[in-house]
């Protein structure tokens, strides 16, 4: 049963996305990819959203460009962590996205991450430091990359 959705506005954001596919994969953490937008199909992300915890999901990585409003819509609808990840996808190169994805009103939060790859894979990362409270395989995983990474340094 997947715990992470990741979600995107468009299919066209998959290659923005697969370092955050990656690194869930290398984690061995389940994981969901769906395309849902917040503009052209509203109602699919308030389901995603509402049902999500009760499908398993425990995180929601959402990622959009420009307006940037995915993440902020499904955290309105679902009461788990959302972690955003803002894309380049116009001409002020994710900026934009950014400003969206952390400036969101009092009470409904959105985490967000770097805009690009190296964000992709942060989202992942950090799905699996929230995931590791609960799962010892996940934060045994997430150690385990971490003492790598030490190493390279």
């Amino acid at each position: 049963m997947p715990l992470v959705g990741v979600v995107m506005g468009s299919k066209s954001d998959t290659e923005a996305l697969q370092p955050t596919l990656d690194v869930l994969r290398q984690l061995g953490i389940d994981y969901e990819v769906n395309v849902i937008s917040a503009h052209r199909t509203p109602e699919k992300a308030r389901q995603y959203g509402q049902a999500a915890r009760s499908r398993g999901i425990e995180v929601i990585i959402a990622a959009a460009g420009g307006a940037a409003h995915l993440p902020g819509v499904l955290a309105s609808w679902a009461t788990l962590p959302v972690i955003g990840v803002p894309l380049a996808s116009s001409e002020l190169k994710g900026i934009d996205a950014l400003y969206s994805i952390v400036q969101m009103p009092a009470g409904i939060p959105v985490a967000s991450v770097a805009i690009g790859a190296a964000g992709a894979r942060n989202a992942a990362y950090l799905a699996a430091e929230i995931l590791g409270l609960k799962y010892d395989e996940i934060q045994k995983a997430y150690e385990k990359y971490r003492k790598e990474l030490q190493g390279k340094g």
